[in-house]
């Protein structure tokens, strides 16, 4: 009976997990959390994403994209963006989760752009391979730092309490894309705004599927 109830119980989890419905709400000013050269790189009216159990997460980008010289990687839409750049941060309230289902503590992160490796680990995550890494804000106070791939992953490590760090998937979206939040797929839901002159999409919410 207990094994029934509790069958019943993860089922009802699931279909409100698949069925759930999020919306963007304006946000107030950076956290104060975020050292004061960071919070000042950022937009001071951020994005509050809410579902229907409250506030999912807040998230504010800089005023404008860092930049650089182009990359030529391949499968890489914001090539002009530094690796390791700081992009903007973002607060969790409560416990939240990536694509991948790797758990992200409450707390309030920065946001630095990375690249999928070329390993074969992550085929079919997205067909490009920005993203946006997970740093707890104590562990990053320096705006103009760029951390390299093993340095990003081993600050973004204590995000999660795991092994694997925490990632959103992002890209640079095309200049007719309509900005807002919306979801797109089975699972995902996006938001597609400029960050300076530059469109771009970053997956809030979502699953990866298989």
């Amino acid at each position: 009976m207990r094994k029934l109830r509790l069958c019943f119980i993860l089922a009802i989890l699931a279909a409100s997990a698949v069925f759930a419905q999020y919306k963007s709400e304006a946000a107030g000013a950076p956290p104060a959390e975020l050292a004061p050269a960071i919070s000042q790189a950022l937009e001071q009216q951020g994005t509050k994403i809410v579902g229907s159990n409250g506030v999912f997460c807040e998230v504010w980008f800089r005023t404008s994209l860092p930049s650089g010289p182009k990359s030529s990687e391949e499968s890489v839409t914001l090539p002009a963006i530094p690796l390791g750049a700081l992009v903007g941060a973002i607060r969790f309230p409560a416990q939240g989760a990536d694509r991948r289902g790797q758990p992200i503590k409450p707390g309030v992160y920065t946001l630095r752009y990375a690249l999928q490796p070329l390993n074969g680990d992550h085929l079919g995550v997205s067909p490009q391979r920005d993203f946006l890494v997970l740093v707890p804000a104590g562990d990053d106070k320096d705006l103009n730092a760029a951390p390299n791939f093993d340095a990003l992953m081993a600050m973004s490590r204590k995000a999660s309490g795991t092994p694997h760090p925490v990632v959103l998937s992002m890209w640079g979206a095309g200049a007719s894309d309509p900005a807002g939040f919306a979801k797109q797929g089975e699972n995902d839901w996006v938001l597609t705004r400029k960050i300076g002159g530059a469109p771009i999409s970053v997956i809030l919410v979502g699953k990866v599927e298989g």
